[in-house]
């Protein structure tokens, strides 16, 4: 038997990409490990493997960063290969080292193609070497009026870390300095670089796959484009509007970049495209990406299986890849609120149910009843689709997501299902500056009904009292049906709740007569046909709608057939101690204050809409702004503090005629 067949493998990640290459596992009859933190103790992914090895704390680097502690795990639970999926260590060429002088089988590229593609300037000298196309670089020292607007980037890592688009010379020094402060705080390394900005660009990638036999195969193209802070949200392949001889160029780009290297195994060469149709080389992932699903659809295959046969010396299937087939759509679900700044939720995730069907694939390391932390990225899960053609992708992927049941912290399930439907997707006008114009109109209100959605969710209640009629049972009693108006003498019941996360409040009314059988009151064309304390249906203005309630403590959660709503149930009269205090500002999320404004202390004065402090939640860091001009009385936050949701950070005493002193603080875009 060869020694370098693998039989137990550990996953060096957690979440969703760990459970889902525990599913390749379960199907090729390889032994699973997980790693897990004290955070995660009872997480999905950990539930599904055959073995788990815990790594003592909570925070990423004590834990799933410790390539000693992962080592260690792999040995102590037998393991005899490493899979690091994507993320944390998946690109650190000393991880992948210390693996294999382990004597375990490394489920990923050569340690020296890491290595050469770990920093992006060096990656793009050597790309330039073997003719790929290039953007040209930048010296900030020697950059005028001309070079702009420019992109600087950190030379290591990624997800948006360290990135600032920089479009006045004055602001350039002070960018700069962000820049390489958080390049260094997010991967131990402050180096940055600048390259001409593109305007409207498209992010473009190819999906590369080699085997140790001089085979390298590209498996077509992706299109990233639609992103928040520089981290994608939607993607699809193959990328729509590409003339033949772009792809070929792309795909004869991404092997030759393979090729420099020496590759094997997944990887992935991504391009920024012009508005012109020229592409030029962003940087190359040594590892398997968050969106490979929509490659698998298209092309039919497992890209795991394939990670797994190239490890143990196998070559690929055939020297030419197997031939496309449709289109397919991924979307990322987040606990995040897109019209706040994409600020991260965190919480008890109540319900998570995805409709299932052909051409549909669910890929999330969550259920209903796990909790959502503050200690990790907060995507959710993936929702894919594949279809014949991309206007049937999209339209499968959109109703499903709209269809879906997600209770609990705020997601970005609204936007996604939007961004789908919006005429510029549609038409495939697509650029990485989607968001920037369209997200006032994508997180704006929308065509569904909140106020028949929180009349469904009182007569829900209503019906929920002791004497009520309750949904059917086998053996029991059926639910209420009625139909016409009923002249009653009963005094109307008012309800009111407040619309999550928008704040909106309704308030509701209707009679409850002896009978049990609730009535709206003061809403015409409205009638009710069943109501259960699970399910009620309308008619309104003639169509009969549905609306399935779920209540969790005072949240009241209505899903409909084509909108979702949230309520808080509020009492009849609101409680004056519960108000803030004018000025205050408050932590939006759980984290950390990684630091604050220069020289900021309680007495200085403050302009509107400066940035004060700094929080760090899953992954990203939140400026928290001076809600007016006026006078800071209060500081509570130091750098290092761990802040719950709610806490006060900060009080500003507004004064309009104040003048603020000035703080040397640059422009975030984290």
């Amino acid at each position: 038997m060869r020694s370098d067949v693998i039989h137990t493998l550990l996953v060096a990640n957690r979440g969703e990409i760990a459970c889902r290459i525990f599913r390749t596992c379960r199907d090729l009859g390889i032994t699973t490990v997980a790693v897990y933190s004290d955070a995660d103790a009872d997480a999905l992914h950990v539930r599904e493997a055959d073995l788990a090895v815990r790594l003592p704390g909570a925070a990423p680097a004590g834990t799933y960063l410790r390539g000693d502690l992962v080592v260690a795990a792999a040995r102590a639970a037998g393991a005899d290969a490493v899979h690091p999926g994507y993320g944390f260590l998946s690109e650190n060429a000393a991880f992948a080292a210390a693996v294999q002088d382990a004597g375990l089988v490394w489920v990923g590229p050569p340690v020296n193609a890491i290595e050469l593609m770990a920093s992006k300037t060096r990656a793009k000298e050597l790309m330039a070497g073997a003719g790929v196309p290039l953007l040209a670089p930048v010296d900030p020292a020697t950059a005028g009026p001309g070079d702009l607007p420019l992109l600087l980037k950190a030379a290591a890592g990624g997800g948006g870390r360290g990135m600032r688009i920089v479009r006045e010379l004055d602001a350039l020094p002070g960018e700069l300095l962000a820049a390489a402060a958080e390049a260094a705080s997010a991967f131990g390394d402050g180096e940055v670089f600048a390259e001409p900005y593109v305007e409207r660009g498209r992010h473009v990638e190819v999906q590369v796959m080699a085997d140790a036999h001089d085979t390298v195969w590209a498996l077509g193209t992706r299109d990233c484009s639609l992103q928040r802070r520089h981290q994608k949200v939607i993607e699809e392949a193959p990328a729509p509007g590409l003339d033949e001889a772009l792809r070929t160029r792309l795909h004869e780009a991404a092997v030759a970049a393979a090729r420099a290297v020496g590759y094997r195994g997944a990887g992935t060469v991504e391009f920024l495209v012009s508005a012109e149709g020229r592409p030029y080389f962003l940087e190359m992932n040594t590892r398997l990406q968050v969106e490979h699903p929509v490659t698998e659809a298209v092309f039919g295959l497992d890209l795991v299986a394939l990670q797994l046969r190239v490890a143990e010396g196998e070559p690929l299937p055939s020297p030419e890849p197997p031939q496309p087939s449709g289109h397919a759509v991924e979307a990322r679900l987040y606990a995040e609120d897109p019209a706040r700044d994409w600020q991260p939720q965190t919480g008890a995730l109540l319900t998570l149910e995805v409709p299932e069907g052909p051409g549909l694939r669910l890929d999330t390391g969550y259920t209903g009843g796990d909790t959502i932390g503050v200690h990790y990225d907060p995507m959710i899960a993936k929702v894919i689709a594949h279809a014949p053609t991309r206007t049937e992708a999209v339209r499968l992927l959109a109703r499903a997501l709209e269809r879906a049941r997600i209770h609990g912290p705020v997601t970005n399930r609204g936007l996604l299902v939007r961004s789908l439907r919006h005429p510029d997707f549609a038409a495939a006008r697509l650029d990485t500056g989607f968001y920037d114009r369209h997200l006032a109109e994508l997180t704006g209100p929308g065509a569904g009904d909140p106020a028949t959605a929180a009349l469904a969710a009182a007569l829900a209640e209503a019906v929920r009292g002791p004497d009520a009629v309750r949904p059917t049972r086998p053996g029991g009693p059926a639910p209420a049906r009625f139909g016409a108006w009923r002249n009653v003498p009963s005094q109307p019941q008012r309800k009111r709740y407040r619309s999550e996360p928008d704040g909106t409040e309704h308030e509701v009314a209707y009679r409850t007569p002896r009978t049990g059988v609730p009535e709206p009151h003061g809403t015409p064309g409205t009638r009710v046909l069943t109501a259960t304390p699970d399910r009620v249906t309308l008619e309104v203005d003639g169509v009969t709608r549905h609306f399935a309630i779920t209540t969790h403590a005072d949240r009241v959660h209505v899903d409909a057939t084509d909108a979702s709503y949230t309520f808080t149930a509020l009492p009849r009269f609101t409680d004056p101690a519960t108000h803030t205090a004018p000025g205050s500002l408050l932590a939006p999320m759980p984290g950390t204050v990684v630091r604050l404004a220069e020289g900021l202390a309680a007495g200085v004065t403050v302009g509107a809409g400066q940035p004060l402090i700094w929080l760090e939640a899953m992954k990203m860091e939140h400026r928290i702004l001076a809600p007016a001009s006026g006078t800071l009385t209060a500081l509570h936050a130091a750098p290092g503090h761990q802040v719950e949701v709610g806490a006060l950070l900060a009080v500003v005493q507004e004064d309009p005629a104040a003048t603020p002193v000035p703080v040397p603080v640059p422009e975030e875009t984290a």
